[in-house]
């Protein structure tokens, strides 16, 4: 009898000291579960919460927009050839900029384009041109003061990111002003024009790519 005693003394014992520890382990399992639940459903509302694009999205470092593709992967007119060369000098190296760049030997401004420092162009392509009709668009080309006058209202006096343009109004050469708004990598100047390459690095100047003409205010 006092063996069987004993031996009930022995379990209860044993019992009472482990259970502390299965309780103890347990607890930890569920504290450990509950940390990385914790730390999945922090992290799940970031992703849910992240900006479909276009939509606020943070401005391009490089150049970008749809036109962008059509830019030669190497050479001369390429972006990396484009960011040796001056503003002018890089745009004649452009097919879809030519007739921008007839248009600037026309009025005589190759030298100060070239030679200006820190720019912003918003250059026209080939299209951009093509919407005016033909008549005007010739009348224009022989008008130096006229031509003079919106080309140099396409340039601003200091460098612009894609930053500046979400919201803003600049002084042109021209001495008028332009306004711009957009985000992302998309772009738009006086509520009319798109870029539609922007952010090109020349060796003076930053290029916006636009694809309609802009005409001075006064």
């Amino acid at each position: 009898m006092n063996a069987f005693r004993f031996r009930r003394a022995a379990i209860a014992v044993t019992a009472a000291a482990v259970l502390p520890l299965t309780l103890t382990a347990c607890g930890g399992d569920d504290s450990s579960s509950d940390s990385a639940a914790d730390k999945a459903s922090s992290s799940a509302p970031a992703d849910e919460k992240s900006s479909p694009a276009g939509d606020g999205a943070a401005p391009a470092d490089g150049p970008f927009g749809p036109a962008c593709a059509s830019v030669p992967q190497d050479g001369a007119g390429s972006f990396d050839g484009m960011a040796q060369d001056p503003v002018a000098t890089a745009a004649s190296n452009n097919p879809d900029l030519s007739t921008l760049v007839t248009a600037v030997k026309k009025a005589g401004l190759v030298d100060t384009l070239n030679n200006a420092q820190n720019i912003t162009v918003f250059a026209p392509t080939n299209e951009a041109f093509a919407k005016i009709p033909k008549t005007d668009l010739d009348k224009v080309l022989a008008d130096k003061e006229m031509l003079t006058n919106i080309l140099t209202y396409h340039v601003v006096g200091e460098k612009l990111s894609p930053m500046q343009l979400e919201s803003g109004t600049y002084d042109t050469l021209q001495k008028s002003s332009l306004t711009t708004k957009g985000s992302g990598e998309n772009y738009t100047v006086n509520d009319s024009s798109k870029v539609v390459c922007g952010n090109v690095p020349t060796a003076n100047a930053t290029v916006y790519i636009v694809d309609t003409v802009l005409m001075p205010k006064a």
